[in-house]
Formats: structure tokens, C-alpha cells, sequence
């Protein structure tokens, strides 16, 4: 049985570890050990809560544009203005019934969705 999501992780340029600690002041995310084996491979991983990001290098990078974490946000306004604040662009997206969300884009150019529920979830499932 699924309990629940452990990590997302995505993709990154080689050499692109100094741009992807922006993750932490953008998201609010603290950077987290990698494990020494994983750690030689390149990358970064964070946290803010339970949620994990984990970016590692991947030789002949794309930036996906469709694939995407979705991270839900409570305040989404306020949240979208600290992206914007921090350079990031802020795209909303009214098409996900009983939600507010927006996407933007990471250091490397992933795609990430920020959902926030507009009310307690139809039918008692938590994702509505």
C-alpha cells in the first residue's frame, strides 16, 4: 500500500549545483546531505518539511516543461509574491477546478506547479 510520496526528484545540468541552491532561497528549502556515493554523482537535494526535492546531474540535460512536482502552498498570494520578488516568473493557470495554483520555473528551467485547495477536498480525498 502507498502511504505516501518519499521524494520527487528532478533533473539538472552538469555543473549547475551553485544555481540550484537558489532552490533555498526561492522555495524556502534547506539543502540536505547527500550521501557520500550519491553526493560524488553531483546534484543537490532539499527539504522543507517532509517534502523532498532531490536534482540530480544528468549528462544530456532538458529542462522538463510537462512532467512537473506539484507542491501544494497554503497563502499562495503571498507565496507567488516572494517567487516574483526573488526574479522568479509567476504564471497562473485558472484550469484546476477548487484550486489556485500557479507555475514557475527552477534555476534550470523545470517546470513547478503550486496548488493551494480552495476548500476542504470533495469526497474527503485529500487531493479533491
Amino acid at each position: 500500500m502507498l502511504t505516501a510520496v518519499d521524494h520527487v526528484q528532478l533533473a539538472a545540468p552538469p555543473g549547475s549545483e551553485d544555481r540550484l541552491r537558489a532552490y533555498t532561497r526561492f522555495l524556502g528549502t534547506a539543502e540536505i546531505p547527500k550521501p557520500a556515493v550519491l553526493a560524488a554523482r553531483g546534484g543537490c537535494w532539499f527539504a522543507a518539511g517532509a517534502v523532498q526535492l532531490r536534482l540530480d546531474v544528468e549528462e544530456d540535460f532538458r529542462p522538463a516543461r510537462t512532467a512537473h512536482p506539484g507542491l501544494r502552498v497554503t497563502g499562495i498570494e503571498e507565496y507567488a509574491r516572494r517567487l516574483e520578488e526573488r526574479g522568479a516568473a509567476v504564471v497562473w493557470n485558472d484550469d484546476l477546478p477548487g484550486h489556485r495554483r500557479f507555475s514557475s520555473e527552477d534555476p534550470v528551467g523545470n517546470r513547478i506547479e503550486f496548488p493551494e485547495p480552495l476548500g476542504p477536498p470533495a469526497g474527503g480525498h485529500p487531493n479533491g
